[in-house]
């Protein structure tokens, strides 16, 4: 698993080899960027991806578990064209088969017939996005330099791509592989996917000086994840008919990591992610709901959130942050094999705790960032385009000394990204590249719709 490019998806960074040993990188990207780069690299702030090049309740009388005879989620629940993770915004009118429209009031619409959107899964995205927007926006050299703000860093990346990724497999409950809805995963996914990579990498070439070379099989930054729920919600008819499928994704998760991958489609991610994707697909209102309206679950997730940023901070100094990012395996990170799949599992049962923490204080109710959730497409895919352009020009090269209080002014600057890239104005712009028509493939706007409110129904 050899990485591949520049990824400003963690903490920015410049292009190297994997980390080595199992002691702290010399460079890095999060949970949403890739791997390592050179220690001089790490001085300077710089970091370098190995997945990509360069680094959302009613409650419901079944919550039938995901598995051999059973359907994840009936057509007219959920829409396998609908938007995963991302959603569809607030302004456009929501599909009767999106399962992002389910109710708090079980049953309510949206008062032309259709299902209501939940704020809940609106509110939980929007939160996420922003959490991978700052982690974005922190250098490497700047979190490697200060215990504080490596702490910080380790506590987003703990749980925000995995909850991330459970919400897209929620979303992704009712693919059926139908012509119309491999149609919408082509022209909601695999476009902005190839029109992003193309992106990228000029960006890469402006701001980094790389020569501008398209390698489209290997995704750079952000654009991973694009690829990554392509193979996902392509694979959800397999996980209907496979006995016990979460046991079964965490051994070819584990499997993964002890294995020698390229970097073709993101692989090590797909794979290494794949459970939480697959425990997405067996989830039902009903588990949301319990989260939302348990008095205990809701008191004890400050506690559990709390108690991971004390873990974090304590085991901060000797702590390799490759172990989060699910790009590099066994080998790169200088584990043998019983060790390495002890941590694993530990992994797994962490972050499951901090999701489900998190997921218990996400407001129930409909927020000034409830709209902002319905178009997370947007500010994920835009972000990535000014952190490669401020890491690579050395826009934050004055808050990497500031240590906490650095980061602190970065946070605020990443949070404030994540809400202007979620405006219309800037959807209306973007639109073309986000949501582009393919003849064929998507359908002409009806007149009189106003630009920058809808989203694609796939991505």
């Amino acid at each position: 698993m050899a990485s591949k490019i520049i990824d400003p998806a963690g903490p920015g960074g410049t292009d190297g080899g994997p980390p080595a040993g199992s002691g702290v990188p010399a460079d890095g990207a999060d949970a949403e960027g890739g791997a390592g780069a050179a220690p001089a690299a790490a001085a300077s702030g710089a970091r370098t991806d190995r997945g990509a090049r360069a680094p959302s309740e009613a409650p419901v009388a079944s919550a039938a578990p995901f598995g051999p005879g059973a359907v994840a989620g009936s057509e007219a629940a959920v829409d396998p064209g609908a938007a995963v993770a991302f959603g569809t915004p607030a302004g456009a009118a929501p599909s009767a088969t999106d399962e992002s429209t389910d109710s708090s009031a079980g049953g309510a619409t949206d008062g032309t017939g259709r299902p209501a959107r939940d704020p809940f899964l609106d509110n939980a995205k929007f939160l996420l996005i922003v959490l991978v927007v700052i982690g974005h926006t922190w250098p490497m050299g700047l979190v490697e330099g200060s215990r504080t703000v490596k702490a910080g860093y380790l506590w987003i990346s703990a749980f925000h791509m995995p909850a991330f990724i459970l919400l897209s497999g929620y979303f992704s409950r009712g693919f059926t592989g139908r012509p119309a809805q491999l149609r919408k995963l082509v022209a909601g996914v695999l476009v902005p996917y190839l029109v992003f990579e193309v992106l990228y990498t000029a960006v890469e070439t402006a701001a980094w000086g790389k020569p501008f070379r398209l390698t489209l099989t290997e995704p750079t930054f952000v654009c991973w994840f694009l690829a990554a729920l392509f193979v996902w919600r392509l694979t959800v008819p397999l996980w209907r008919v496979i006995p016990w499928p979460l046991p079964v994704a965490v051994l070819v998760s584990l499997a993964a990591g002890t294995s020698t991958l390229g970097d073709d489609l993101a692989l090590p991610r797909v794979l290494m992610f794949l459970p939480w994707f697959v425990l997405g697909l067996a989830l039902r209102p009903a588990h949301f709901a319990r989260l939302r309206t348990s008095v205990p679950l809701r008191w004890c997730a400050p506690l559990v959130l709390a108690a991971g940023g004390a873990a974090a901070y304590a085991l901060a100094p000797g702590t390799d942050v490759h172990w989060l990012w699910m790009s590099y395996g066994q080998a790169e990170l200088g584990a043998t094999t019983l060790p390495y799949l002890l941590v694993r599992l530990a992994l797994f049962a962490v972050t499951a705790l901090m999701t489900g923490a998190f997921l218990a204080v996400v407001p129930r109710r409909t927020r000034w960032i409830t709209a902002f959730g319905a178009v997370t497409l947007y500010p994920y895919l835009l972000h990535g385009l000014l952190t490669t352009a401020a890491h690579g020009y050395g826009w934050d090269a004055p808050l990497r000394p500031l240590g906490p209080l650095g980061a602190g002014l970065l946070t605020v600057c990443g949070a404030a990204v994540a809400v202007l890239l979620s405006t219309a104005p800037v959807r209306r712009l973007a639109r073309p590249l986000i949501e582009p028509p393919v003849p064929g493939l998507t359908r002409p706007r009806r007149r009189g719709r106003s630009p920058g409110t809808s989203e694609p129904r796939t991505a």
